[in-house]
């Protein structure tokens, strides 16, 4: 059973989504403003639902503060039109966003999506993908380059196993999206733009200077090879 902590001053809203999850089978614990919900975090929780717009600490501060700390997957809930708020979120290292409303089936394909990237059976722990100095270990969860742990968020960890699974092949923005964020892209979605960045920039240089992901305009992104 996986624990779902919701972060939002709607208590209308978290009530019935509590219900909802709750339903599902998911562990819901809730918290109304973005302070209670740093307060709440804990090792056992697998997925927060995040709002914008909260009183006392808003959505975005919240998931500033708790990366700095936790790596827990982020599923931001933000009202129909804040595309500023998206794009700062997926900077700030949130996994996905929902816009509401959003309808239970919604909601549930995204946290289901999210966890299965999270959730690996145990027996393959220590199986290994590699790719020049690149090692990752999708059952721990973990990434190394150059010998060093990569500090990446569960859908960074996603997007850098399909690229060190298909190096120097294409893959297109379309396939990323269903592959890593388990749904279809939508015009000007920029998510997959934002989490290839965002992964850029914690990737080390290579030896020779080059880009490790190459960006193609108008086909997508590859992992550049020797």
């Amino acid at each position: 059973m996986a624990n779902i902590l919701l972060i939002d001053d709607d208590t209308e809203l978290t009530s019935l989504l509590k219900e909802v999850l709750t339903f599902e089978g998911f562990d819901v614990s809730e918290a109304n403003d973005g302070e209670a919900g740093l307060s709440a975090l804990n090792e056992q929780i697998d997925l927060i639902l995040l709002d914008v717009m909260m009183p006392k600490l808003n959505g975005i501060e919240t998931l500033k503060r708790l990366r700095e700390k936790w790596q827990t997957p982020v599923l931001m809930l933000t009202a129909k039109g804040e595309e500023i708020d998206r794009v700062v979120g997926l900077e700030l290292g949130a996994d996905d966003y929902l816009p509401k409303p959003f309808s239970d089936r919604e909601l549930l394909a995204r946290i289901r999506a999210i966890l299965r990237r999270t959730t690996s059976p145990a027996n393959k722990a220590n199986d290994c993908l590699e790719y020049q100095d690149i090692k990752v270990f999708p059952g721990r969860q973990e990434a190394f380059c150059q010998e060093m742990l990569l500090d990446l968020t569960t859908t960074e960890f996603a997007l850098l196993t399909h690229f060190i699974s298909n190096p120097g092949e294409v893959a297109t923005k379309e396939v990323l999206s269903l592959d890593v964020l388990g749904k279809r892209l939508s015009a000007f979605d920029r998510a997959i733009d934002m989490h290839v960045s965002n992964l850029r920039k914690k990737l080390p240089n290579r030896a020779d200077n080059k880009p490790r992901i190459k960006t193609l305009r108008g086909r997508g992104y590859l992992l550049v090879e020797e």
